[in-house]
């Protein structure tokens, strides 16, 4: 299995980006997906989660700024975020949960900085 993230860059104070995971070589529904990030010297923390019924959850920094969601047919999960902040800065991990199987994606930097 394969997490391939694509979607990170440079962004000012109050911009968007749109994160996107796509797995590969599953052949089967995740039970859950998400996105962890990791800030310098900060440990690694979860930003958000969906379950394959679409049950979602957000860590309170990012509540009614990202928004999450999945399209279980193409295995791909996605992180819309809007008003983005400083300390939004950090690399951004795609996860996945197949049953006690877990799977990382190799990360994408987000910086937002003016």
């Amino acid at each position: 299995v394969q997490l391939v993230e694509s979607g990170g860059g440079l962004v000012q104070p109050g911009g968007s980006l749109r994160l996107s995971c796509a797995a590969s070589g599953s052949g089967f529904r995740f039970d859950d997906m998400g996105w962890y990030r990791q800030a310098p010297g900060k440990q690694r923390e979860l930003v958000s989660s969906i379950t394959s019924d679409s049950d979602t959850s957000y860590a309170n920094s990012v509540k009614g700024r990202f928004t999450i969601s999945r399209d279980n047919a193409k295995n791909t999960v996605y992180l819309q975020m809007n008003s983005l902040k400083p300390e939004d800065t950090a690399v951004y991990y795609c996860h996945a949960r197949w049953h006690w199987y877990h799977y990382w994606g190799q990360g994408t930097q987000v910086t937002v900085s003016s």
